[in-house]
């Protein structure tokens, strides 16, 4: 390499880090000559570390990860994709890969990259310049992969909570009644001793009673970052750090000013009750995990089961399959009998596409008319058997409508089964193409996905 003059990069915690050309330009040429070197340096640590090693085989970093990782380097160090670094770090909080992993690789890497440098031919100065920027770029990097990978991370979080909730079987009914009769106890336990002058004790906040405890702990996974919560944690605030104290002070002389007190605490406990039947209301049609039209599951749970289901076909080595099926032709059943009807009708597809599965499947109404079939189990040709059993029976259904009159439909169906790789949306995308293959070749049939899945580092 030749010696190049080079502009001094600008590194901050908020901004891109920049270089001139002449440093884009050496870059550009070091990744490109030494790409496989650098690689391997990164996948080399990866596979020699227990953990790295649970996400990563021999064979799918040499058929799909080491264009991804020299991708990256470009797009790092010459196109400066912002959105590519964000979007890393969000599939490695989906696949739960310890983030101390891609710390560890970036700074292997950088020390590769700084080790050819230094045996380049740059000056001094250029070689200096381009040290900084190349640590430089890779921290920005990093600061956004672990920005983005917490976030998707407590996503996550929440998500897998709110499963649980649904799967130890939480009755949202039954937590509105008992929350409402919780906030109402506690507001009864802070009048009766004020009225009566009965008692001196301390006024225990609304956040410490039995209802607050499942506001601050809970009600964020049920209602998930609903306005009204925003309402709700307000008043809480101005009880306990307003009204209470207040109140606790004008206790002695039960004038006036305890009245206003009194109904001021009254007008933000029943705004916290309206709200909060609100809220509930909100996911009446979500109770119980599923979609209130066709009582498959809700595509909210979709990140964690299809997340589990992928670790345990990793781990244990069985199989797993999922189809996507979609009603064909459906938008002219809405155009023809309205959506009235296209809901009957869509009620009765999910009837026949839930008796057809196995047990232990998971169906889930994934948007639309369209449905996605978690096949537990279940390799690519027992995920092509159910899925043209599936079409078979449909096809062959007569569907009321809601003039007593019947009609038949089709579906397309794209398969695709675990091959590997770590991020389940990877599995619903080549599924997804599948389908699209089967809707653009003729409608009613069944394609099977044959596409190898491509990696990121």
């Amino acid at each position: 390499m030749q010696s190049h003059n080079v502009g001094t990069p600008i590194a901050s915690s908020h901004a891109l880090p920049q270089a001139s050309k002449d440093t884009l330009a050496v870059l550009d040429h070091l990744i490109g000559t030494h790409a496989q070197r650098l690689v391997r340096r990164f996948y080399d640590a990866f596979l020699e570390d227990a953990d790295g090693a649970a996400f990563l085989s021999h064979q799918m970093v040499e058929t799909r990860l080491v264009h991804s990782l020299r991708q990256w380097l470009i797009d790092l160090f010459v196109n400066a994709d912002t959105e590519a670094q964000r979007k890393i770090g969000e599939v490695h909080a989906r696949i739960k890969l310890p983030f101390g992993l891609v710390i560890k690789g970036a700074a292997l890497l950088k020390a590769e990259m700084s080790d050819l440098l230094i045996k380049s031919e740059l000056d001094r100065a250029a070689l200096a310049s381009t040290l900084v920027f190349v640590d430089a770029r890779m921290d920005w990097a990093m600061g956004l992969m672990s920005e983005a990978y917490m976030q998707g991370s407590m996503r996550r979080a929440q998500v897998d909570e709110a499963f649980r909730l649904f799967a130890v079987g939480q009755d949202v009914s039954l937590t509105r009644e008992t929350q409402n009769a919780a906030l109402m106890e506690w507001l009864q336990s802070i009048l009766f001793p004020l009225l009566e002058g009965t008692s001196n004790a301390d006024l225990v906040p609304l956040a410490k009673s039995t209802f607050g405890l499942w506001f601050h702990h809970r009600a964020g996974l049920i209602f998930q970052g609903a306005p009204g919560l925003e309402v709700i944690h307000s008043n809480l605030k101005q009880i306990d750090t307003i009204v209470l104290p207040k109140l606790q002070e004008s206790r002695a002389t039960n004038g006036e000013e305890m009245r206003k007190l009194l109904a001021r605490l009254r007008e933000l406990v029943e705004e916290i009750k309206f709200v909060l039947s609100d809220l509930f209301q909100s996911i009446a049609g979500v109770e119980g995990g599923r979609d209130p039209l066709t009582r498959a599951l809700n595509r909210r749970f979709l990140p964690t089961i299809l997340g589990r289901e992928v670790s345990i076909a990793s781990s244990t080595g069985t199989p797993f399959t999922i189809l996507m099926i979609d009603v064909d032709h459906f938008k002219q059943i809405n155009d023809r009998w309205g959506h009235s009807t296209g809901d009957m009708v869509l009620q009765q597809v999910a009837d026949v596409v839930m008796d057809t599965v196995r047990f232990n499947d998971f169906v889930f109404r994934y948007g639309g008319e369209e449905f996605l079939i978690a096949l537990v189990e279940a390799g690519v040709n027992e995920g092509y058997e159910i899925a043209e059993r599936v079409r078979a029976r449909l096809a062959e259904r007569r569907l009321r409508l809601s003039d007593g009159n019947h009609v038949q439909v089709t579906a397309s169906v794209g398969v695709a089964s675990y091959s590997g790789h770590p991020d389940y949306v990877q599995l619903v995308d080549a599924a997804d193409r599948a389908l699209y293959e089967a809707k653009h070749s003729g409608r009613n049939r069944t394609v099977v996905s044959q596409e190898a899945f491509a990696g990121t580092p």
